[in-house]
């Protein structure tokens, strides 16, 4: 510029805008000295803000006039590492009072006096920061060297070797600067005013284990940035040419392969006209927020799961010897981490129990986690307890957090245990065992810290015994084991049952019911009940629904299709033919109604797994659809 006889006030005013891009923290400013030899005048400064240059023009100089008053007097530089406190500041007049100074946020200045050859003062060169602070070595020499271009300007006197010598000592302090950038732990990408990479500081290289050269390529978007968070180029220059502020979450690659969710600020840099000299792109790490917010979303969608198939229990509702001794006992292990192992048979309210255990311990404020290992295909249940990567399998379209991730210093229960495959038995028993699971699709290791409860409706040492069951995850399970009554075991609940839930469907249908018959209460403490507390609820919720009068009561014949008598003669008759396989097998499917496999099929009753019931009824000829049909 100066060779090309640009205007002094030009040259100055890039000087220190080429200076205060290298941080945003600095604030340079040149101020000429009148011809009265008395006093400075502020004639470059973009940065420092303009109340503070209107309050100090003119500026006496004189032994207290503040760092670029004094550096004039003194022909030395100035430091003044606290505008609070430094005493150089006390010569200033009211208007221009340290008060002043501390207002427009300039706690730091260090000045350099601009000499001529002969020793005549020209002006000063004077950096401002917004902290207290002292200058450090490389610092010290920028502001000389600064200095040093800013006399060759005024005196216009600069031949092409100094010109070039000037040059190299402002790329070396602009070097220096970056080195300043460099110590920021954050990612910093600096841009042209069409987005295109200019610079990329030391955190964002080590980071992606990129290139300088890497990030001057046209595709570095492509490179850095997660394929499905990218922009186009053509997008980023149409988000710039707004010239206004703006952010993203985008991930980006780390050297490694993996990508972390980063919060990209994108700031201008302007000149004193308003036009936009750099971009500055900073990147804050934001993974572990991003990842709690997915736990949040996954337990608000449990939580929302939870409530549509909540039953109409609020609590446990009983006061028989055998339940209150269940109940002892939840209160016992609830206060421990311990895992719990809760057995029973359908419908008997094992979750109710679990959830018992939950709202008692200390992680009763954070998520509950419902899954029935039973009802999830044996293909993704690994998917949906661990999680997958994106691409993983057929289907992955992006990053899932699993169950396990979800209940994370929760609490998960894993009700129908017995029907985990073999291949997941595995997996649950590395968590039990090192607290951290592996997403399907990754082998980086996630620790997480779950408290595990476990139900079946299954004899899980027989299945230990068969194979079906892995031995040692057993054991690691069945910590504490709970065993909950069924329904006949606890006659003495029933009419307490009843009552609770007659008033309960009762006012969800908009009906009062105020008697049950005494022959109605007696009909239920007969029933067998092989579906439990749920088929009692069934039932109650169909009379209701029916009942026209304030008289509760119910259809016999309702309780005549599932004698006691039935389950006991099957289970005589099953347990009596131990010498015959095949009359056996005849028998379990017949109490089973022709199902195989499941939580009622013959092969939990017979304590085998699926696969080899199916082989000896291949093998005997046994056809289980005729079963079906009886």
């Amino acid at each position: 510029m100066i060779a090309a006889g640009a205007s002094l006030t030009d040259i100055l005013t890039s000087l220190c805008a080429a200076i205060d891009a290298q941080s945003p923290d600095m604030m340079s400013m040149v101020m000429l000295m009148d011809p009265d030899g008395q006093r400075l005048w502020p004639l470059a400064a973009p940065r420092v803000p303009s109340d503070w240059t209107q309050a100090i023009s003119p500026l006496l100089i004189g032994q207290n006039m503040g760092s670029c008053g004094t550096a004039a007097f003194r022909k030395e530089r100035v430091i003044i590492s606290d505008v609070a406190t430094d005493p150089l500041m006390s010569g200033l007049g009211d208007r221009q009072s340290r008060e002043v100074a501390l207002a427009r946020g300039l706690r730091a200045a260090w000045s350099q006096p601009l000499l001529s050859k002969d020793d005549e003062v020209l002006g000063t060169f004077g950096l401002f920061h917004s902290t207290p602070r002292s200058p450090r070595n490389h610092e010290l020499r920028l502001i000389e060297d600064a200095g040093h271009i800013a006399v060759i300007a005024i005196e216009g006197e600069r031949s092409q070797a100094a010109l070039k010598t000037a040059y190299l000592e402002l790329k070396a302090s602009e070097q220096e600067l970056r080195d300043i950038v460099d110590a920021i732990p954050q990612t910093i990408n600096v841009l042209r005013p069409d987005g295109t990479p200019l610079y990329a500081n030391r955190s964002l290289l080590e980071y992606t284990g990129f290139g300088m050269q890497d990030v001057m390529a046209p595709d570095f978007l492509n490179r850095f940035f997660h394929p499905d968070d990218g922009v186009t180029m053509e997008q980023r220059r149409e988000a710039l040419s707004h010239g206004v502020p703006f952010e993203n979450e985008r991930r980006l690659r780390r050297k490694d392969g993996q990508y972390r969710w980063f919060l990209i600020r994108y700031r201008p840099l302007r000149d004193e006209q308003g036009r936009i000299l750099r971009w500055y792109a900073t990147g804050t790490d934001i993974d572990d927020r991003k990842h709690a917010e997915d736990r949040v979303r996954n337990e608000n969608l449990a939580l929302r799961e939870d409530i549509d198939r909540s039953s109409m229990f609020e609590e446990i509702v009983g006061s028989s010897a055998v339940l209150q001794s269940v109940l002892a006992q939840v209160a016992k292990v609830a206060r421990t981490d311990s895992t719990v192992l809760i057995m029973g048979e359908t419908g008997t309210g094992k979750e109710l129990i679990a959830r018992a255990i939950h709202r008692r311990s200390a992680r009763s404020t954070r998520a509950f986690i419902r899954v029935n290992c039973a009802a999830i295909p044996s293909s993704l249940i690994a998917s949906e307890l661990f999680g997958h990567e994106k691409g993983a399998f057929t289907g992955a379209l992006q990053r899932r957090l699993g169950r396990f991730e979800a209940a994370d210093s929760g609490t998960i229960f894993l009700d129908e245990i017995g029907e985990l495959p073999a291949e997941t038995q595995i997996a649950l028993l590395r968590v039990l065992q090192e607290r951290e699971i592996e997403r399907v699709g990754s082998s980086h290791p996630i620790s997480v810290d779950v408290r595990v409860l476990a139900a079946t409706n299954r004899d899980l040492e027989a299945a230990v015994e068969s194979g079906a069951f892995r031995q040692d995850l057993y054991y690691r399970l069945n910590v504490f084991p709970i065993q909950i009554p069924a329904l006949r075991e606890r006659v003495d609940d029933i009419p307490v049952l009843i009552e609770y839930l007659v008033e309960r469907y009762a006012k969800k249908a908009g009906k009062s019911i105020r008697n049950i018959k005494k022959q109605t209460l007696e009909l239920f403490q007969a029933y067998d009940w092989p579906g439990n507390v749920r088929e009692l609820q069934n039932v109650i919720e169909r009379a209701v629904v029916l009942c026209d009068g304030e008289t509760f009561a119910i259809d016999e014949s309702w309780l005549k299709l599932k004698p006691r008598q039935t389950s006991k003669r099957m289970t005589r008759q099953v347990a009596t033919l131990a010498e015959s396989e095949r009359e056996l097998i005849e028998a379990a499917l017949a109490a089973s109604q022709g199902r195989i496999s499941g939580p009622g099929g013959a092969a939990v009753k017979l304590g085998i797994p699926r696969q080899t019931l199916e082989s000896k009824m291949k093998a005997l000829h046994i056809n289980a659809l005729v079963f079906r049909v009886r």
